[in-house]
């Protein structure tokens, strides 16, 4: 098996990124999917490619989505390469845990865990059917007229440990 050296040059490479941007864009006549759509619409999608390319910005993380054309994969790709550019000036400040609006909270390594395991949103125990939520109401959001009580302070789960004398160090058996 021989190599064969691909012809055309520069003039090759801007036709094919001519050709990239017509499909990127799609029909002219649609209306264009904007970063802020992907953000609201897809925010499982954006949330999972600031995860996996360790780079916490929903505007960029959209809009690697929209350039992949929806590719996830070619998504964080993009966006790990971008961050590989980025300069690092700062550390990273750790997190308030006690202060933090708990939406999902599951623990493998506690069982009780006070104040209970939370399940958030997830497709975890609902029907994988495609398109059953399509024929699914909402319930109406009832006005009660009560302002939103703040969640309880949760403490994290090293911290429960620690209490329990697990400090982290590996132990000899």
């Amino acid at each position: 098996m021989s190599y064969v050296a691909v012809k055309g040059g520069s003039a090759a490479i801007r036709a094919a990124h001519r050709l990239v941007r017509k499909r990127m864009r799609g029909d002219p006549n649609a209306p264009e999917i904007t970063p802020r759509q992907m953000c609201e619409q897809m925010h499982l999608g954006v949330d999972r490619v600031m995860a996996e390319a360790s780079l916490y910005d929903a505007d960029l993380a959209a809009r690697a989505m929209l350039q992949a054309q929806g590719d996830m994969i070619e998504a964080i790709f993009l966006l790990r390469a971008y961050r590989a550019t980025l300069t690092r000036f700062l550390d990273s400040t750790p997190l308030a845990m006690d202060t933090m609006r708990v939406q999902r909270r599951i623990s493998a390594a506690f069982k009780d865990l006070p104040g209970g395991q939370q399940l958030g949103q997830t497709y975890d125990y609902s029907h994988r059917l495609f398109g059953y939520f399509d024929h699914l109401e909402t319930e109406p959001e009832i006005e009660s007229g009560k302002t939103e009580v703040p969640p309880e302070p949760m403490a994290s789960v090293m911290d429960l440990l620690e209490k329990e004398g697990f400090d982290g160090a590996s132990r000899s058996l």
